[in-house]
Protein backbone atom coordinates (compact mmCIF):
# COMPACT_ATOMS: atom_id res chain seq x y z
CA UNK A 1 0.00 0.00 0.00
CA UNK A 2 0.84 3.38 -1.06
CA UNK A 3 0.98 6.24 1.06
CA UNK A 4 -2.33 7.72 -0.93
CA UNK A 5 -4.24 4.73 -0.54
CA UNK A 6 -3.92 4.75 3.05
CA UNK A 7 -4.51 8.22 3.23
CA UNK A 8 -7.73 7.29 1.21
CA UNK A 9 -8.56 4.45 3.46
CA UNK A 10 -7.73 6.21 6.67
CA UNK A 11 -9.14 9.50 6.04
CA UNK A 12 -12.17 9.34 8.51
CA UNK A 13 -9.81 7.85 11.13
CA UNK A 14 -7.95 11.50 10.75
CA UNK A 15 -10.76 13.66 10.88
CA UNK A 16 -12.57 11.90 13.53
CA UNK A 17 -8.88 12.69 15.29
CA UNK A 18 -9.05 15.90 14.50
CA UNK A 19 -12.26 16.59 15.81
CA UNK A 20 -11.54 14.64 19.26
CA UNK A 21 -8.30 17.24 19.58
CA UNK A 22 -10.51 20.01 18.63
CA UNK A 23 -13.74 18.86 21.34
CA UNK A 24 -10.12 18.60 23.85
CA UNK A 25 -9.24 22.25 23.31
CA UNK A 26 -13.04 23.08 23.57
CA UNK A 27 -12.96 21.39 26.95
CA UNK A 28 -10.12 23.16 28.07
CA UNK A 29 -11.00 26.65 27.26
CA UNK A 30 -14.24 25.82 28.68
CA UNK A 31 -12.82 24.74 31.97
CA UNK A 32 -10.32 27.68 32.29
CA UNK A 33 -12.98 30.10 31.82
CA UNK A 34 -15.18 28.58 34.29
CA UNK A 35 -12.66 28.52 36.86
CA UNK A 36 -11.73 32.37 36.01
CA UNK A 37 -15.41 32.81 36.46
CA UNK A 38 -15.51 30.69 40.06
CA UNK A 39 -12.64 32.79 41.14
CA UNK A 40 -14.15 36.31 40.61
CA UNK A 41 -17.03 34.95 42.06
CA UNK A 42 -15.38 34.33 45.38
CA UNK A 43 -13.34 37.48 45.05
CA UNK A 44 -16.64 39.32 44.49
CA UNK A 45 -18.30 37.34 47.19
CA UNK A 46 -15.01 38.16 49.40
CA UNK A 47 -15.81 41.68 48.38
CA UNK A 48 -18.99 41.89 49.64
CA UNK A 49 -18.51 40.15 52.71
CA UNK A 50 -15.64 42.78 54.05
CA UNK A 51 -18.29 45.62 52.85
CA UNK A 52 -20.76 43.99 54.89
CA UNK A 53 -18.32 43.41 57.67
CA UNK A 54 -16.97 47.17 57.67
CA UNK A 55 -20.56 48.37 57.34
CA UNK A 56 -21.82 46.55 60.61
CA UNK A 57 -18.73 47.82 62.37
CA UNK A 58 -19.59 51.39 61.62
CA UNK A 59 -23.18 50.93 62.74
CA UNK A 60 -21.82 49.72 65.86
CA UNK A 61 -19.35 52.46 66.49
CA UNK A 62 -21.78 54.64 65.98
CA UNK A 63 -24.09 53.55 68.35
CA UNK A 64 -20.96 53.47 71.02
CA UNK A 65 -20.32 57.09 69.95
CA UNK A 66 -24.08 58.17 70.37
CA UNK A 67 -24.57 56.35 73.79
CA UNK A 68 -21.36 57.70 75.00
CA UNK A 69 -22.74 61.31 73.61
CA UNK A 70 -25.79 61.11 75.15
CA UNK A 71 -24.15 59.49 78.73
CA UNK A 72 -21.62 62.86 78.09
CA UNK A 73 -25.14 64.94 78.27
CA UNK A 74 -27.18 63.31 80.38
CA UNK A 75 -24.18 63.86 83.45
CA UNK A 76 -23.62 67.28 82.04
CA UNK A 77 -27.38 68.29 83.25
CA UNK A 78 -26.84 66.15 86.31
CA UNK A 79 -24.12 68.26 87.45
CA UNK A 80 -25.70 71.34 86.57
CA UNK A 81 -28.69 70.69 88.79
CA UNK A 82 -27.26 70.21 91.94
CA UNK A 83 -25.18 73.34 91.30
CA UNK A 84 -28.68 76.00 90.53
CA UNK A 85 -30.23 74.28 93.62
CA UNK A 86 -27.16 74.72 95.65
CA UNK A 87 -26.87 78.17 94.56
CA UNK A 88 -30.66 78.98 95.49
CA UNK A 89 -30.15 77.28 98.86
CA UNK A 90 -27.21 79.38 99.77
CA UNK A 91 -29.03 82.56 98.67
CA UNK A 92 -32.10 81.74 100.03
CA UNK A 93 -30.07 80.70 103.71
CA UNK A 94 -28.17 84.10 103.32
CA UNK A 95 -31.06 86.16 103.10
CA UNK A 96 -32.47 84.63 106.43
CA UNK A 97 -29.61 85.33 108.34
CA UNK A 98 -29.11 89.09 109.74
CA UNK A 99 -26.98 90.93 106.90
CA UNK A 100 -28.86 89.27 104.51
CA UNK A 101 -31.87 90.78 105.17
CA UNK A 102 -30.22 94.23 105.22
CA UNK A 103 -29.08 93.56 101.36
CA UNK A 104 -31.21 91.39 100.08
CA UNK A 105 -34.33 92.89 98.49
CA UNK A 106 -37.75 91.91 99.54
CA UNK A 107 -39.99 91.09 97.32
CA UNK A 108 -41.97 94.63 97.05
CA UNK A 109 -38.69 95.94 96.24
CA UNK A 110 -38.46 93.88 93.61
CA UNK A 111 -41.56 94.76 91.89
CA UNK A 112 -41.06 98.06 92.32
CA UNK A 113 -37.58 97.89 90.43
CA UNK A 114 -39.74 95.83 88.21
CA UNK A 115 -42.05 98.62 87.45
CA UNK A 116 -39.34 100.90 86.83
CA UNK A 117 -37.99 98.77 84.53
CA UNK A 118 -41.19 99.17 82.38
CA UNK A 119 -41.59 102.46 82.87
CA UNK A 120 -37.80 103.39 81.47
CA UNK A 121 -38.45 100.93 78.62
CA UNK A 122 -42.03 102.13 77.48
CA UNK A 123 -42.05 103.58 74.11
CA UNK A 124 -41.47 107.64 73.89
CA UNK A 125 -44.07 107.84 71.47
CA UNK A 126 -46.27 106.46 73.70
CA UNK A 127 -50.36 108.43 73.24
CA UNK A 128 -49.53 110.05 76.43
CA UNK A 129 -47.21 112.61 75.42
CA UNK A 130 -48.29 115.53 72.55
CA UNK A 131 -48.14 114.60 69.12
CA UNK A 132 -47.41 118.60 68.15
CA UNK A 133 -44.57 119.67 65.95
CA UNK A 134 -41.40 120.88 67.39
CA UNK A 135 -41.78 125.29 67.26
CA UNK A 136 -39.27 126.73 65.31
CA UNK A 137 -36.65 129.13 66.85
CA UNK A 138 -36.79 132.52 65.09
CA UNK A 139 -33.26 133.84 66.55
CA UNK A 140 -31.29 130.32 64.69
CA UNK A 141 -29.47 130.79 61.32
CA UNK A 142 -31.20 129.75 58.06
CA UNK A 143 -28.82 126.63 57.92
CA UNK A 144 -29.80 124.79 54.65
CA UNK A 145 -32.52 127.42 53.90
Amino acid sequence: MTGATRLLRFWPAALVLLVGLWIWRLDTLRADYRQTLTNERAAWSMAIADGEKARSADEARFARQQAAAIQTYAAALAARQPLIIHSKDTVTRYAQTDAGRVLCRAADRVRDIDALDADLARDPAAPSRSGGAVPTDAAASPAGR
